[in-house]
C-alpha cells in the first residue's frame, strides 16, 4: 500500500522518465502534490502529462532544470512554494554518468561535472528545501545513491565514488538536520532505465542470473522504498541508506 501523502507536497529531481518517474507516481498515488523537474523541457512535459494520465487526480508541476546550475535549482524551489504551497518532500533523484573505466585515464573535466551534478546539485536542494519550508515546519528527504557507492565498481568508477559521497551526505545531513528533518537514502542495483542500458543489453538473462532474486530491479522497486521512507511510517529511521538490489550484494559482488 502506497503511504498517505494527501496534503503535502513533494519535489523529485530528474523525474522525466525511469526510476525519478515511477517515484513521483507513487507518490502522486499516495495523494502528494507533485514538482517534478529534468533538464529538457519538452521531456518534463511530456511526463507531467504521463502522470496525470497515470494518477488523474494529481497535482502535478513541471519545471525544466538544470540540477547543475544554481539559478534553476532556486526557480523549481521558488515556484514550488509559490504556486503548490509548501515543500515536505525533497526526492534528489538526478544523476549523470559522462565517464566510464579507470580512473587513472578518466577525463577530470567530465568527473567535474559528475561530481557538481550528482552531489553537489544534491546539496544545493537541500539547502534552498530547507531554507524555503523545512526548517520550520519540517520534512523529509530521500537521496538515491547506488550499490556502486558501496562496492567498488569497476567501470563506472567515477560514478560510484560520487555516490559513496552521496551516501556520506546522507548521514551528516541526517545528524545535522534533525528532528525536524529527516534525511535517508536508497541504494539500487541495476534497475531496467534507458540510464542503465548498457550495463545490461544484449546480455539481460546474464546479468539477472547474477542476482538471488534472478531479475534486474525495476523503477517501481525502487520508487515503492523511498515512498515509505518519505512518509510517516519511518518518522523513527533517519541517516540510512537502504538497498534495493536483488540481493546482489549478499552475494560479495556487483555481478
Amino acid at each position: 500500500m502506497t503511504p498517505d501523502f494527501k496534503g503535502k507536497v513533494a519535489l523529485v529531481t530528474g523525474a522525466s522518465r525511469g526510476i525519478g518517474l515511477a517515484i513521483a507516481a507513487e507518490l502522486a498515488r499516495g495523494g502528494a502534490a507533485v514538482t517534478i523537474t529534468s533538464r529538457k523541457p519538452d521531456q518534463i512535459a511530456a511526463a507531467a502529462d504521463e502522470l496525470r494520465d497515470e494518477v488523474p487526480d494529481a497535482q502535478i508541476l513541471a519545471v525544466p532544470a538544470n540540477t547543475g546550475r544554481d539559478e534553476d535549482r532556486a526557480e523549481v524551489v521558488r515556484r514550488t512554494v509559490a504556486e503548490l504551497g509548501r515543500l515536505d518532500v525533497l526526492i534528489n533523484n538526478t544523476g549523470i554518468n559522462p565517464t566510464y573505466g579507470p580512473l587513472v585515464d578518466a577525463d577530470l573535466a567530465a568527473v567535474r561535472k559528475l561530481f557538481d551534478v550528482n552531489v553537489v546539485g544534491a546539496l544545493g536542494f537541500v539547502q534552498l528545501a530547507v531554507k524555503a519550508w523545512m526548517a520550520e515546519h519540517g520534512g523529509s528527504i530521500v537521496n538515491i545513491a547506488s550499490v556502486a557507492g558501496l562496492r567498488s565498481s569497476g567501470v563506472i568508477a567515477a560514478y560510484g565514488a560520487s555516490k559513496a559521497a552521496m551516501i556520506r551526505l546522507t548521514e551528516e545531513l541526517a545528524w545535522q538536520l534533525g528532528p525536524g528533518v529527516r534525511v535517508n537514502a536508497v541504494a539500487p542495483a541495476v534497475i531496467k532505465t534507458k540510464f542503465a542500458e548498457m550495463l545490461y543489453t544484449d546480455r539481460e538473462d546474464e546479468a539477472a542470473n547474477a542476482y538471488p532474486m534472478k531479475r534486474l530491479g525495476d523503477p517501481r522497486d525502487v520508487a515503492q522504498l523511498v515512498a515509505f521512507l518519505a512518509s510517516d511510517q519511518a518518522s523513527w529511521i533517519t541517516g540510512e541508506t537502504v538497498r534495493v538490489d536483488g540481493g546482489i550484494l549478499a552475494t560479495g559482488s556487483l555481478g
